[in-house]
């Protein structure tokens, strides 16, 4: 696919900026990373509306040589207007500037694009995918949730481990004698025991247990978060996961099977309260009574995916809290409200959840989440 890349193609100064540096990158300019994070918050402060603010702003962050004012007055009429700056004084052939995204069918775009074009062409390349890691949850359609699917595949959470009861080998000199490795290196030596053996703790993967919040408050969240849930019950050893809303659902069997659309198929069916109301404090008491103290949660780490909107009784929610956080290893809040400009925990459900939280992160695009398994596997 190849489009005329024109100003009002580019929805916010920092992808502006980069295309725009990219482009005099190309015509030889040498625009380091710092100077185009001075022309984005040039742009922030002066907008977008004005043609002239965003020429002296491009003008006065990213040409440090007077001798390349020309070719930036060249660049910048091609960059804004959209096509060729032969109208500039300057004895140049045309240029035009063409936005190309990368669908690995090179060949067909050059041809098309030669058939359209006949002077000498620079093309910005982008990719889609980076655009879409930064991407609201609730924004994205159904075919980009899709895409996110393959990006939360790679996702790998490497696993922290806790101490176990079981003793290994050890090939370093410890506090614990392996005495059957001794006696039996011992016979080679005509029952000398000069090479002695020692054992040590073996150590396991601790458990991760993610808590997934399916109310309708979580709507256009959720069926981005439920796709991560997926990806990492199939990706990760030692994960269970549950969904709650008015009743506290375990889709951890649900969620196993490798092919994503058997697998939120059968998790929307086993969930009966989808999009419903929250009674965050009564699933978590169900919770804990049921699997989290009985063992599931013992050394764990547990992340629950939620905005924090509690139609309980939110003492009931701060008390559960405390319980699960006595037992847990590490308890992981993770709000995609959180990003929003100006936000600050203020419902009942958070307030009185954040104090027994370990960590708060966001959770409303790919890179939060990327976020969270940098969090979950330190």
């Amino acid at each position: 696919m190849t489009e005329v890349l024109t100003a009002d193609r580019i929805n916010d100064a920092a992808q502006i900026a980069t295309a725009f540096g990219r482009l005099l990158r190309g015509v030889g300019f040498e625009v380091p990373v710092s100077r185009v994070m001075s022309f984005v918050e040039a742009l922030g402060l002066l907008g977008l509306r004005s043609r002239e603010d965003v020429y002296w702003a491009g003008r006065a962050t990213l040409v440090s040589d007077p001798q390349d004012l020309v070719a930036f007055d060249r660049a910048f009429a091609v960059f804004w207007e959209g096509k060729s700056a032969s109208g500039i004084a300057v004895e140049l052939p045309p240029i035009s500037v063409t936005l190309a995204t990368d669908t690995g069918d090179d060949e067909a775009d050059q041809s098309d694009l030669n058939a359209r074009e006949t002077g000498p062409t620079l093309r910005v390349r982008y990719s889609a995918l980076e655009t879409l890691r930064q991407k609201d949850f609730a924004e994205c359609s159904d075919n980009e949730l899709n895409e996110l699917q393959r990006l939360m595949a790679g996702l790998r959470f490497t696993s922290t481990t806790r101490p176990s009861r079981r003793k290994v080998s050890s090939k370093h000199r410890t506090r614990l004698p392996d005495l059957r490795r001794t006696v039996r290196r011992a016979l080679v030596t005509g029952g000398e025991p000069i090479h002695r053996q020692f054992l040590e703790m073996d150590r396991r993967p601790r458990r991760l247990v993610l808590l997934l919040d399916v109310s309708g408050s979580m709507e256009p969240y959720a069926r981005a978060l439920v796709r991560f849930a997926h990806a990492t019950v199939v990706g990760r050893t030692r994960v269970e996961a549950f969904a709650i809303g008015t009743r506290l659902t375990r889709i951890t069997r649900e969620l196993s099977s490798r092919d994503p659309d058997a697998a939120l198929r059968a998790a929307s069916t086993a969930v009966a309260d989808w999009s419903g109301g929250t009674r965050l404090g009564a699933t978590l008491r169900e919770f804990n009574d049921s699997w989290g103290l009985r063992g599931m949660a013992r050394g764990a780490i547990v992340v629950l995916l939620s905005d924090g909107w509690d139609r309980g009784e939110p003492e009931v929610l701060a008390e559960q809290m405390e319980r699960l956080h006595r037992v847990t290893y590490r308890q992981v809040w993770v709000n995609p409200l959180k990003h929003t400009p100006g936000y600050a925990p203020l419902a009942r459900g958070m307030a009185a959840a954040l104090p027994h939280t370990d960590e708060f992160i966001e959770g409303h695009s790919f890179e939060s989440l990327e976020r969270l398994a940098a969090a979950v596997s330190a």
